[in-house]
């Protein structure tokens, strides 16, 4: 899996491609928790690239939406692929997160 941080004022984009799985997490992880910090208020999560989410995945997914709403930030996910959106759906994360 590759990330590509953009920041743009208050606002951070967070591009994923390849697989979110077991081995791709922690690297996520740790670039969502070195990015969300106070003074954040725009967090997108573009997955147009991704191709695959497990549910190490989806932890690191959900933990940054809680650190949004922590900090009164907002939380997109944009351009997810079908076979994602059926795990996000599967899951109930549909419900819980912002899509655009």
């Amino acid at each position: 899996m590759e990330i590509l941080k953009v920041e743009e004022g208050n606002k951070i984009t967070m591009s994923i491609s390849g697989r979110l799985d077991t081995n791709a997490a922690p690297a996520l992880t740790e670039a969502v928790e070195d990015a969300l910090v106070d003074g954040v208020e725009v967090f997108v999560l573009d997955m147009a690239e991704c191709d695959y989410v497990a549910s190490s995945g989806l932890r690191v997914i959900l933990g940054a939406q809680k650190k949004m709403n922590s900090i009164h930030g907002t939380m997109i996910v944009k351009n997810v692929i079908g076979d994602v959106m059926e795990v996000f759906e599967m899951t109930g994360f549909a419900d819980i997160l912002t899509f655009e």
